[in-house]
């Protein structure tokens, strides 16, 4: 298939546009490109980026019951874990984490709601230029090649700013009629903020700090909530639903369905990960790698897609509060060598990130490039 008739078929017909007023280009509607024999050339990825793996990764898989007990023997077990996992590949998952199955279930099912509505009711929520939160097809807002086969629906969470801001978020975009929506994603949000402390409180005791160190400061973070929705795709071996990539974030939890697609690269090849309905998956980010001075390592996976079945994931992912220098421990620092990272805020990484740099495996080595050519020094 050419180019011109590739982007034709991502265009809103001209009614959309009008309905909508929106002129930015590109939309990707799923249902549409499901009905033709090939996908547009924007979404086909390079040969040497498309490569499968035959192996599932063995990945910790770490029990949270003792350690949210107090039961020191099973804390320290769990910590192992933890430590020998982040010093590998940065991924692991945990079970027992205490958050209501129920609620996982009625966010699936919510976000499937969502996913489900007509092109011309989800671009309601479509994201702003230069915004954060909102609808996205394919990013392809922001992106024009290498597309990911997804949709996207994006909101952000803070406890400490507004105690119903994702109720408010959903009523605001889409209605009251998502008023019970945005409630459940306002208590799944609450459910992973706490977990999150729980993992920060983890990952201090496995790097042999205060075990409280980084549950202080992450303590009033402002995090992002990502509904992923990967629609079934009728050359799933060009294309990815996610590209490879470290989360320039600190900390990504993840709950995927059953249906499959997560990659992780570890042991120097790509690897599957088998779905587990009752886990998080766990994966360390460019920020954390930042806050340990490099000694845990940034997990770089991706997503593929399935030629006849969708698939979904619910991420959280956890950022310090966007004026937080992000500047590693001083006693893990005096352990570790030099400092690998200058000190920056969150908001210089999400700046790097949403108007400079296409997240990937080098982001964090890119923007350290970047931030001290082009920023003065933090004291």
């Amino acid at each position: 298939m050419d180019s011109t008739a590739s982007t034709l078929l991502l265009r809103p017909p001209l009614e959309l546009k009008d309905r909508t007023k929106d002129t930015r280009g590109v939309v990707f509607d799923s249902s549409l490109l499901r009905k033709q024999p090939n996908i547009p050339t924007e979404f086909i990825w390079s040969h040497g980026d498309l490569i499968y793996p035959l192996e599932e990764l063995r990945e910790p898989l770490v029990d949270l019951r003792g350690f949210l007990n107090g039961d020191e023997m099973a804390t320290n077990h769990a910590a192992e874990l933890v430590r020998a996992a982040c010093l590998s590949h940065g991924f692991f998952q945990v079970i027992n984490h205490g958050v209501d199955a129920h609620l996982i279930q009625a966010a699936h099912h919510h976000m499937d709601a969502f996913f489900k509505l007509p092109i011309t009711q989800k671009l309601r929520a479509r994201r702003k230029p230069g915004g954060m939160w909102g609808y996205s097809g394919a990013h392809a807002d922001r992106f024009s090649s290498s597309l990911p086969w997804k949709e996207t629906l994006s909101f952000g969470f803070d406890d400490h700013s507004c105690e119903t801001m994702v109720t408010d978020y959903f009523k605001s975009v889409l209605g009251e009629d998502f008023e019970q929506t945005g409630s459940i994603y306002q208590r799944y949000c609450e459910s992973m903020k706490e977990l999150s402390l729980v993992i920060m409180e983890l990952l201090g005791i496995s790097l042999g700090i205060d075990r409280f160190h980084f549950r202080r400061f992450f303590q009033d973070s402002s995090s992002i909530m990502r509904c992923n929705y990967y629609p079934p795709c009728q050359e799933p071996g060009l294309t990815f639903g996610t590209g490879p990539h470290c989360d320039p974030t600190a900390l990504t939890i993840l709950h995927q369905d059953q249906v499959g697609g997560l990659q992780v690269f570890a042991q120097n090849k790509w690897q599957t990960v088998r779905p587990r309905s009752d886990a998080f998956v766990i994966n360390i980010g460019d920020t954390f790698m930042a806050l340990s001075n490099g000694r845990y390592k940034s997990c770089l996976h991706r997503a593929v897609v399935n030629r006849y079945r969708e698939r979904r994931s619910l991420a959280f992912f956890v950022c310090p509060k966007e004026d937080k220098v992000v500047r590693p421990p001083q006693d893990l620092v005096g352990r570790e060598g030099p400092r690998k990272y200058p000190d920056f805020t969150w908001l210089d990484l999400l700046e790097f990130t949403q108007k400079h740099y296409r997240a990937d495996v080098r982001t964090l080595q890119s923007f350290t490039q970047w931030f001290l050519s082009s920023k003065p020094p933090l004291y």
